[in-house]
């Protein structure tokens, strides 16, 4: 299980430098806003893991709080995007 634990926690961080290669390079806030999702669930998952690993439960609330924070996150980079194509609309 040791094995498994390590190379679950190789392919999260795998997938944080996959994400912070799209936040330095992307050619859009879109993908920049998908990177930044892509941190907030890695993280979570990174949380997970080691919330199982060392049996502390807080960490499984502190995950909560992360994918709650990503998810408003989401929502007011959509909030924010549609009012500047509301706003380009009207002029």
């Amino acid at each position: 299980m040791a094995l498994f634990d390590e190379l679950f926690a190789l392919f999260l961080v795998l997938n944080i430098v996959a994400g912070l290669a799209r936040v330095l390079y992307g050619p859009s806030a879109h993908d920049r806003m998908l990177a930044a999702q892509l941190f907030g669930t890695t993280g979570v998952a990174i949380l997970l893991v080691l919330s199982e690993r060392q049996g502390e439960g807080a960490l499984r609330d502190v995950a909560l709080v992360f994918a709650l924070l990503a998810a408003l996150a989401a929502v007011a980079f959509v909030r924010r995007l549609w009012s500047e194509r509301e706003r380009e609309r009207r002029t």
